[in-house]
């Protein structure tokens, strides 16, 4: 008997998930730079301070306000030196940590708690879902950032207080956006038939609708870390966010206004930083939406479509 081919052993495997982002974020040159760009600041505050700590700390009055674009003191210099004499390239990088931490936890900590509540309410068909709702309502009916600048002034202003303000003023979105979510899949006929068989309310929640929430939360959190630094920095502008000897890119820009007119590097350069930071999140957040939509994931798959 004759042994026929099977020419479907013949063809490649599929590519991985892994790959297959990889591929989609190539495809759209403008989110593939924004996500190196924002490795690369993970990478600067997660190993920077440790190695460049006393760097930034390292007083040279000597060579106070020193111009950038010199490599006259060294590459650490390149970027200038500030009002004490401490190199730029090094209080940028430490300064990174701070920023990018207080951003983030105060991001999860809202996407936690503000998405599990909205889960809750919308899940729920009493007056539990009713009373979350007119807690968000409250939040909402303030401006976040005067939320944040009147409970700082009253309270201490440390990091866990401020990751706190952040992420409570930033929760109603979350608990809106699940919310909506949620009222529209409990309907569908996969909830009624695990609720046929026994599932518990938590289990529905958790295995079963939650997932689905989880991408569109994930977006909104993207989008949202751009504003939670933006704020952070707002506020140690204003002198109550992160306080010295801890410094941010905002408590950098804060601190060199004063010498705008003389040393314009001092505030520039942590200002780009924001910038490039909130704009590289706000393209990675728009590929992230296209991406997880299979409607218009076309778009990606097309080299070059994503820009559009």
């Amino acid at each position: 008997m004759t042994n026929i081919p099977d020419n479907d052993s013949a063809l490649p495997p599929p590519p991985t998930r892994s790959i297959r982002l990889f591929a989609l974020l190539w495809n759209d040159k403008f989110a593939f730079v924004s996500a190196l760009f924002l490795i690369a600041v993970i990478v600067f505050a997660t190993v920077g301070p440790s190695l460049l700590g006393d760097t930034a700390t390292k007083l040279n009055l000597r060579i106070r306000n020193f111009p950038p674009f010199s490599l006259e003191h060294g590459w650490m210099y390149c970027l200038g030196a500030d009002s004490l004499g401490r190199s730029m390239v090094a209080r940028l990088i430490v300064a990174s940590q701070n920023t990018m931490a207080v951003a983030a936890s105060a991001v999860v900590f809202s996407m936690i708690v503000g998405g599990t509540l909205g889960l809750i309410s919308g899940y729920s068909r009493g007056w539990v879902g009713n009373l979350i709702m007119r807690f968000a309502d409250i939040i909402m009916s303030f401006p976040s950032l005067l939320i944040a600048v009147v409970i700082l002034y009253m309270f201490e202003p440390s990091v866990m207080n401020l990751v706190l303000v952040l992420g409570i003023t930033r929760m109603p979105i979350y608990m809106r956006t699940a919310r909506a979510e949620v009222l529209e899949i409990r309907e569908r006929l996969f909830v009624s038939a695990a609720y046929v068989m026994g599932a518990s309310t938590p289990r529905l929640i958790g295995r079963h609708i939650a997932p689905l929430v989880l991408p569109t939360l994930t977006t909104i959190a993207t989008l949202e870390f751009a504003f939670v630094m933006l704020a952070e920095s707002a506020l140690s502008f204003l002198g109550i966010g992160i306080q010295p000897p801890e410094i941010t890119w905002g408590l950098m820009v804060a601190q060199g206004r004063n010498y705008l007119q003389s040393a314009w590097w001092l505030a520039f350069f942590p200002g780009v930083f924001i910038m490039l930071s909130t704009l590289s999140l706000n393209l990675l957040s728009g590929w992230v939406r296209i991406a997880l939509d299979p409607v218009q994931r076309w778009r990606l798959e097309v080299p070059g479509s994503g820009n559009g």
